[in-house]
């Protein structure tokens, strides 16, 4: 659901925006800082470009927690939630490496690019390079969707020419291979690096040490930090054989291609002037205080369906569970006029939660002016002495309306984000346009309160004090025949807990209701609140902090009908210092033209940790109610593209005729299974461990390590729900049965070793439709000579599959074959690569490559050191000469 407001107008880049957590401690320094490290990256971009793009408009958000101050200005759309650099501190202290927040494909845009404070204040030129340039190689990642040519995994690779190569792009870039071992006393001994019996390769504690001066010029995608690195690897520099997440992502293309295909780069030509754009001109804009004014639907419409309940109901919980204490908050209600119901009302307490809810309205005629209740809430905002700049509106509609175009342009001078919720199938469809042009977020909910209520608790402050923020542990419709009753749980984990609320609603008659904490607590039907408004829903607010672990709840229906009952549970986070664990979701695009695939995505985490070992479903709901439920995982297979980084993806090719669709997940930990991942995320600029200069070694100190007792951070059950929002769908065909038009999707995650004479391969299994059911069989071809591309493929050698059987999707495929066809001596290199097929005979993508080497191992003794003879090297460590005895 992020949409950047960054644009490519005349070769300079617009709109970019670095916005500033609020937990951080306000330094001047820190934005001197951020602008410096813009400046330098725009000049170091446009000749990395040659030519072509520099960065001319930045915005850099300051939170509302720094002073105010003459200079800065009211945002408009920029927030930190939707942010293209965000500058925060790290959750459990794992370090200060810049990266990108990258899940797409080759090609598709980054989520964010983060910063760490301690980063940018500290010189740690001499471990990633300049500022500037540490940026550029992070926007790359970000707006273009290229990938790292180093590999911390698999540091080296036994070369085509039978070399050991340091996994780098381009091979021009010289070093030395080296073991560093221990200083007892003083003193450090370091060796040249002994290939390992077993593998063929160096010895796993190798490192590669990279000359300080080089005449190399690629790539910034390798190691931005030398002073000679100035471009990206093209078709003639690329290494295609490196074993780096570049050429696996990207099917061997070189970043520079990845880069002249994107969209930036279209319809931009190399600048003909001779002299470097100028810098980048710096807006420094400051959060204000949350302003919201709800534009509510009374039409004579809403009274089908039970609609107007339904909206009364949700607003209420938005009003009284969702929004930040101390925001503004308005109303306006329309039909074929609008009337302010409440002008900007700061929410303090349940008082004023009253005289909101109060003016609801109860009454459903009229006929549909969306417009008039738009202009009616910029004019609650401006009554107040508020700026619509910045301002969000909620409007809530189930009507068409013609005229809507006619306030596009209002809308947009206005400055304000437009949160846009369809209800029903005949909502007007230009509502999408209204979110899509103000940055605003859009949802569709249907005919239960459900959809409504996922909607409006999924719209809480984008300041980015997640701290404050509502968060959803349950939201549950529940169908319950006459006289029978239906019991649930809600795990309430140790990082909420705070302004807990239970909410029942029902349809004919209030149920019997018994809550109980986890120590044995009962909250009975008297206790729960029954609204004023008759608006059938009942509320238990939990007093202080809730108890952590399992709550129970059991609904009695009293009534002789079966009515439709729902379960919410809303809290906020259990202490302002201790980031709450939280899912979002979204899908791949706004608009799904079939056939054209789209993934599903739950990102779960806590701070910016990734959360693992959880079940993630996504529920996918048509207009007329049809719903498709998809188990989302994160096991780096099929759409996902990175194992273990918290992002949970899935395919959905399910289209049930065109229209909008909603989105909801459910993320849940069970058992004890969860855990958070500690390890430094992919996709960041290399830690450099030293370089050599003048024949001196000069360490860089080493990077910070986990702790291991932090290494195994578990957490305890939860469960959260979020709405992924709407998107809309145009070209499928009516629901039922409809030819197969999509292959199985390609295997990602291909390995194979040696293990004897037989070569061992293991993947995941991919699906009959993308990564959904059982594909029919598979293609495994191999040769002794490197695949460059896909008629390589076709010419390679064919592998015997009849015995194998391919498993369900997402399982573990195993096979073991003997290359009968060739002659295997040591070190003989295959390069093996597979497809699979569906019953309707599509074929996907070939995988990427994988070498199998024959290494017989020889005895120890007789191994012999690889790489340049130094007699003695002199180590510089913090400026202390050490020398070096190589052996």
């Amino acid at each position: 659901m992020k949409s950047s407001i960054v644009n490519l107008i005349n070769n300079g880049y617009d709109g970019v925006v670095i916005a500033i957590n609020p937990s951080v401690p306000e330094d001047e320094k820190l934005i001197e800082n951020i602008k410096e490290m813009v400046t330098e990256a725009s000049t170091y971009l446009f000749h990395a470009t040659k030519r072509r793009v520099y960065f001319r408009n930045v915005s850099i958000l300051i939170p509302m927690t720094w002073k105010s101050k003459s200079e800065y200005f009211i945002p408009k759309q920029e927030s930190y939630d939707q942010a293209d650099v965000i500058v925060a501190n790290p959750y459990l202290k794992y370090g200060d490496d810049p990266y990108t927040l990258q899940y797409g494909r080759c090609g598709e845009k980054g989520k964010y690019i983060h910063f760490t404070p301690n980063f940018l204040l500290t010189n740690n030129f001499h471990i990633y390079g300049s500022r500037g340039r540490v940026f550029v190689h992070e926007w790359a990642h970000l707006r273009w969707g290229i990938f790292d040519e180093y590999n911390v995994d698999q540091p080296f690779y036994i070369s085509r020419k039978n070399t050991i190569e340091a996994t780098r792009c381009s091979t021009h870039i010289t070093g030395i291979n080296v073991v560093f071992k221990k200083c007892p006393g003083g003193s450090c001994i370091t060796s040249l690096c002994r290939r390992d019996s077993q593998t063929g390769l160096y010895e796993a504690k190798c490192t590669f040490l990279p000359k300080k001066s080089q005449t190399a010029k690629e790539s910034i995608m390798f190691m931005p930090s030398l002073h000679s690195v100035t471009e990206f690897c093209t078709e003639k520099t690329h290494n295609t054989e490196a074993p780096n997440l570049q050429n696996k992502m990207c099917n061997g293309k070189s970043t520079w291609d990845v880069i002249m295909n994107s969209v930036d780069f279209q319809n931009t030509s190399p600048m003909t002037e001779m002299n470097p754009p100028t810098h980048p001109t710096f807006s420094l804009l400051k959060s204000k205080q949350r302003v919201v004014c709800l534009v509510l639907d009374k039409s004579g419409s809403m009274s089908a369906e039970d609609r107007l309940f339904r909206m009364n109901q949700a607003a209420e919980l938005y009003l009284i569970q969702v929004i930040e204490k101390g925001s503004l908050v308005g109303m306006v209600t329309f039909d074929s006029v609008a009337e302010i119901q409440n002008h900007l009302t700061r929410i303090t307490d349940d008082n004023v939660y009253q005289k909101i809810t109060a003016k609801l309205p109860q009454v459903a005629n009229g006929g549909t002016s969306i417009c008039r209740g738009l202009k009616a809430g910029f004019q609650a905002i401006i009554h107040s002495d508020q700026s619509t700049s910045g301002s969000e509106i909620i409007l809530l509609t189930d009507g068409e309306d013609n005229e809507i175009n006619s306030c596009f342009e209002d809308v947009k001078r206005s400055g304000a984000i437009i949160h846009t919720i369809a209800l029903g199938p005949s909502a007007a469809k230009e509502l999408e346009t209204l979110s899509n042009m103000t940055g605003g977020y859009r949802f569709f909910a249907n005919k239960d309160i459900t959809g409504l209520t996922n909607a409006f608790s999924r719209i809480s402050s984008r300041s980015g004090s997640i701290t404050q923020q509502a968060i959803q542990l349950e939201s549950k419709a529940l169908k319950i025949t006459g006289r029978k009753r239906v019991n649930g749980t809600v795990p309430v984990d140790s990082t909420v807990g705070n302004d807990t609320f239970f909410v029942v609603t029902w349809t004919i008659q209030k149920p019997e209701i018994v809550l109980q904490d986890p120590k044995g607590k009962k909250y009975k039907t008297s206790d729960f609140k029954e609204d004023k408004l008759n608006i059938r829903s009942a509320r238990l607010q939990i007093p202080g902090i809730a108890e952590t672990g399992t709550w129970t709840y059991s609904l009695l229906n009293n009534h002789a009908s079966s009515q439709m009952l729902t379960v919410t549970v809303t809290t906020r986070a259990r202490s302002p210092t201790t980031p709450p664990v939280i899912a979002t979701a979204h899908m791949s695009q706004h608009t799904a033209h079939y056939p054209s695939p789209m993934i599903v995505y739950a990102q779960v985490s806590q701070g910016f940790l990734p959360v693992l070992g959880i079940s993630v479903i996504a529920i996918i709901e048509t207009e007329d109610g049809h719903q498709v439920t998809l188990e989302l995982w994160d096991n780096g297979a099929g759409a996902d593209t990175v194992k273990n980084d918290g992002i949970y993806s899935r395919y959905f090719t399910d289209y049930y005729g065109n229209g909008r669709y909603s989105l909801k997940v459910h993320a849940q930990a069970r058992n004890n299974t969860a855990r958070l991942n500690l390890r430094q995320p992919q996709n960041k600029v290399l830690y450099v461990p030293g370089y050599v200069e003048n024949g001196k070694i000069i360490l860089n100190p080493p990077r910070p390590e986990v702790k291991d007792d932090l290494a195994k951070a578990k957490i305890e059950d939860f469960s959260r729900l979020t709405s992924g929002g709407s998107f809309t769908v145009s070209g499928a065909p009516p629901p039922g049965n409809h030819p197969s038009v999509f292959p199985p999707s390609k295997i990602t995650d291909l390995e194979a070793k040696f293990k004897e004479d037989y070569i061992q391969l293991s993947w995941t299994a991919p699906g009959n439709v993308l990564d959904k059911g059982k594909a029919n069989s598979y293609v495994i071809r191999i040769s002794k000579s490197f695949m460059d591309r896909q008629e390589d493929f076709d010419n390679a050698t064919l592998v015997n599959t009849s015995n194998l059987i391919p498993k369900e999707a997402g399982s573990k495929e195993n096979f073991e074959f003997k290359p009968e066809h060739f002659r295997v001596e040591n070190g003989t290199k295959f390069y093996i690569s597979v497809q699979a097929i569906n019953e309707a005979n599509l074929i996907s993508e070939v995988s990427h490559i994988v070498q199998a080497i024959k290494f017989i191992p020889l005895p120890e003794d007789s191994v012999h050191d690889l790489g340049t003879k130094i007699s003695e090297i002199t180590l510089a460590i913090l400026g202390l000469p050490m020398i070096f005895s190589v052996f």
